[in-house]
């Protein structure tokens, strides 16, 4: 849950204890989980609007799909390890071309 533990859970817990109070607790509990149901509700709305707009061929389309790696990693696939590699021994070749003599030093 959001990593975190059951300490951190315990901490957390305790504090909200002290400064809100064993009396209004239970009410800000309760306007916290309303609160996270009415977001959830306005994220569904949301994506559901999306799919909407997009038309078809994007029915299935996930929030997480939207996200600039995800999206390259889905769209060129084991192209990119390929890309990737190449780029790193280029890299690895041009280090070793700009090494400064120390005889000119």
């Amino acid at each position: 849950m959001f990593g975190i533990g059951a300490g951190e859970f315990l901490t957390l817990l305790v504090l909200a204890l002290f400064l809100i109070g064993p009396d209004r607790l239970p009410h800000v509990a309760t306007d916290a989980a309303k609160l996270v149901k009415r977001l959830r509700g306005i994220a569904n709305a949301a994506t559901a609007e999306l799919r909407e707009n997009l038309g078809p061929g994007f029915e299935d389309l996930q929030v997480t799909d939207l996200h600039p790696k995800k999206l390259i990693k889905k769209t060129l696939g084991n192209s990119l390890d390929d890309i990737t590699s190449e780029l790193n021994t280029g890299l690895t070749l041009d280090k070793k071309k700009a090494q400064i003599d120390p005889d000119l030093l």
